[in-house]
C-alpha cells in the first residue's frame, strides 16, 4: 500500500495522524544526514507492526513530501 507522507521533522512530539492514504509524521529527529528519514521508517514500522524492511520511501527522499510504500 502507498501513502502520501508530509513529514514534520524537528517536532517536540512524535505522532503519525492518518487521513486515508495521506499521513502527517512529526518526528523529534532533524532533517540533517538522513536521520529524519531513519525515524520516520521506525516510526511507521511501530504504527503499521511491520518490520523496518517492509517500508519503502519511493519519493521524496530529500524533501519533506514524500511515497511511502508498505508491504504486508
Amino acid at each position: 500500500m502507498k501513502y502520501v507522507c508530509l513529514i514534520k521533522p524537528g517536532s517536540s512530539q512524535e505522532k503519525i495522524i492518518e487521513d486515508g492514504e495521506n499521513l502527517i509524521v512529526y518526528l523529534r529527529a532533524k532533517a540533517h544526514d538522513g536521520e529524519a528519514n531513519a525515524a520516520l521508517i521506525e516510526s511507521l514500522s511501530k504504527h503499521f507492526h511491520v518490520g523496518k524492511t517492509c517500508i519503502k520511501i519511493v519519493q521524496g527522499t530529500k524533501s519533506r513530501n514524500k511515497i511511502i510504500e508498505i508491504i504486508r
